[in-house]
C-alpha cells in the first residue's frame, strides 16, 4: 500500500511538470506572435498586468490606454505621429534593398531611465542639452531637483547618464518592449543651420574648427591662407554644403551626430518610438510626456528661449547662398528626415 502511494504521488508530480512544460511553451508562442505585432497596434501594448509593480501605471501605459482625460486628445496627436514614421519606413524599405540588423554601437544615444521605465533617444540640435539635464534629475535620486542648476558641459558628460548600449542584449531588448522610448525632432533644416551656426562661426567651439573646419577649407577653398587651413576657423556655410555634398565625406565614415539624420541617429524605421516630440511644440510636448511619467508636478522642462535661435527665415538666407545642385543633394541627404516626422519641403529650395 505504501509503494502504491509513493508510486502515485510521482506520477502525480510528472504529470504536473508535463503540465507546466505545456503552459509555459503556450505563453511563450503567445509571447512572440503579439511581439511580432507590437510595433502597429493602437491600443496599450501591455495586458492588465503590465511590466511593472502590482498597482502602478507606467508612462507606456499611460499613453496607450490614458487614465486621465486630459491625455486623451494628445494620445490621438501622438498617435498619428506615429503612424506618419510607420507610413514613411514601410515606404522606404519597399523602395530600399538595404537590410541591416542593429548592433549595440547603434543604440549609444538612447538614454535610460529605470525608475520611470524611459529610453530617449537624444538628437543634438534639438533641445538636447535641456532633456539631458531633465534625465539627469529623474535618473538622479534625488542628487539634482533644478535641471537649470547642472551646467551645459556637465550634462553631456557619458559618465552622468547611462546608455542602452551598456546592457546586455536580454536587457536591451525588455527595455526596448517595456519601457516607453520618445525622441524629439525638428525641422532638419533648421537643425542643420544651428548646427552650422554653433560649431562652425563661434571662436570656443575650436575642437570643431581644427577636427572639421580644416578639413572642409582645404579641400573646398582655393587659395587658402597659411592661418585658415591651421585653425579651420572661418569655414563658410557653402563650403560646409560642398562637405557634406562631395561623395567622398560618405567614404570618409558616418557624418558627425550634430548634422547626421535623425535616421542614422535614432534608427526609427528599426525602433518603435513611442512619443515623437517636435522642436516646435516642445514646451507642450515635454509636458506631456513628464505627466505621463507621473513626475509633472516636480519636474519641469527648461522653458527658457534663446534670441539667437535659428527660424525658417535664417535657415532660408543660408541655402540661398548655395549652388541649386548642393541643394538638391543636401535635400537628398535629409529627404527621410522630411518624410519621418512630416516636415514638407522648404519652399525657397531650388529644385529641379
Amino acid at each position: 500500500m505504501k509503494q502504491t502511494f509513493t508510486e502515485l504521488m510521482r506520477m502525480s508530480r510528472i504529470c504536473r511538470m508535463v503540465l507546466a512544460t505545456c503552459f509555459g511553451s503556450f505563453i511563450l508562442v503567445v509571447f512572440y506572435f503579439q511581439s511580432m505585432f507590437q510595433p502597429v497596434m493602437r491600443r496599450n501594448p501591455f495586458g492588465a498586468d503590465g511590466c511593472c509593480r502590482k498597482g502602478s501605471r507606467n508612462a507606456l501605459q499611460e499613453l496607450y490606454s490614458p487614465s486621465q482625460s486630459e491625455f486623451s486628445g494628445l494620445a490621438v496627436l501622438h498617435q498619428s505621429r506615429r503612424d506618419q514614421v510607420l507610413e514613411s519606413c514601410r515606404a522606404h524599405s519597399e523602395s530600399s534593398r538595404k537590410r541591416r540588423v542593429l548592433t549595440p554601437d547603434d543604440l549609444k544615444h538612447l538614454v535610460v531611465d529605470e525608475d520611470h521605465q524611459l529610453l530617449y533617444c537624444y538628437v543634438p540640435k534639438v533641445a538636447c542639452t535641456n532633456w539631458k539635464r531633465v534625465m539627469m534629475v529623474l535618473t538622479g535620486r534625488g542628487k539634482y531637483s533644478d535641471p537649470m542648476e547642472i551646467p551645459s558641459n556637465e550634462a553631456h558628460l557619458s559618465a552622468n547618464l547611462k546608455t542602452l548600449n551598456q546592457y546586455s542584449i536580454a536587457d536591451i531588448n525588455h527595455r526596448l518592449k517595456h519601457y516607453l522610448k520618445f525622441l524629439f525632432v525638428r525641422e532638419p533644416f533648421e537643425r542643420l543651420v544651428s548646427a552650422y551656426r554653433n560649431k562652425f562661426t563661434l571662436k570656443y567651439n575650436s575642437s570643431f574648427h581644427k577636427r572639421f573646419g580644416t578639413r572642409i577649407v582645404r579641400r573646398y577653398r582655393k587659395n587658402a591662407t597659411a592661418d585658415a587651413l591651421l585653425s579651420g576657423a572661418d569655414v563658410q556655410f557653402r563650403e560646409f554644403a560642398e562637405y557634406l555634398a562631395d561623395p567622398l565625406t560618405a567614404r570618409d565614415g558616418p557624418l558627425n551626430e550634430h548634422w547626421q539624420t535623425v535616421y542614422q541617429l535614432c534608427h526609427p524605421c528599426h525602433i518603435h518610438y513611442d512619443l515623437v516630440g517636435k522642436y516646435e511644440t516642445l514646451e507642450e510636448d515635454a509636458g506631456f510626456l513628464l505627466r505621463l511619467a507621473g513626475v509633472g508636478d516636480g519636474v519641469r522642462f527648461p522653458t527658457y528661449a534663446k534670441s539667437t535661435r535659428t527660424t525658417d527665415a535664417m535657415a532660408a538666407a543660408f541655402f540661398g547662398n548655395i549652388s541649386t545642385a548642393q541643394q538638391a543633394h543636401i535635400y537628398r541627404l535629409y529627404r527621410q528626415d522630411f518624410l519621418l516626422f512630416n516636415y514638407s519641403q522648404p519652399a525657397y529650395l531650388r529644385l529641379e
